[in-house]
């Protein structure tokens, strides 16, 4: 079973780094956190029953490791922590107006719920509402509702950061 589980996870490991990348922007905080969310498909996964695929039952329990544990750090005082903002080293092919656009998208994502997050990852990953809404355990209607909320979320973050 071990074995099983280890193949497993290996060849869908991108899950688990993606949810780790839009909850962690420190790389040692990612590096925590996958470790927790491994942990955490291990002790359950002697539990899988395959009543859906393994990719969503995957997404699941990445998605509320990841969420638990952001809401724990959102206990914990500011750490002031290095950020790539802090420092840039300059290349002659960079365009800074589209890194700074998506940096700006990165803040107003990090300013979002934790299920928003959710959301949006699983957006971003092209999963149909259906599917979104299995994951999540909300309805398909709700997902909608809460795409739509996010995205004037994120529209008025964006909007904020231009000022």
């Amino acid at each position: 079973m071990e074995k099983e589980f280890l193949q497993t996870i290996k060849a869908n490991q991108g899950i688990i780094h993606k949810v780790c990348n839009i909850y962690c922007d420190d790389q040692d905080d990612r590096d925590d956190l996958f470790q927790e969310i491994v942990a955490q498909l291990w002790k359950s996964y002697a539990s899988f029953r395959e009543e859906s695929k393994f990719t969503t039952w995957m997404y699941r329990v990445a998605l509320n490791t990841a969420i638990t544990t952001f809401k724990k750090t959102k206990r914990r005082p500011d750490q002031n922590r290095l950020t790539y903002d802090n420092f840039q080293v300059k290349d002659e092919n960079y365009d800074t107006e589209t890194e700074e656009e998506i940096r700006n998208l990165h803040r107003a994502v990090a300013q979002l719920t934790g299920i928003e997050k959710s959301i949006v990852l699983l957006f971003l990953e092209n999963k149909k509402y259906e599917e979104i809404a299995e994951i999540t355990g909300i309805t398909q209607n709700y997902v909608r509702v809460k795409m739509n909320r996010i995205k004037k979320k994120l529209k008025k973050f964006m909007e904020t950061e231009e000022d």
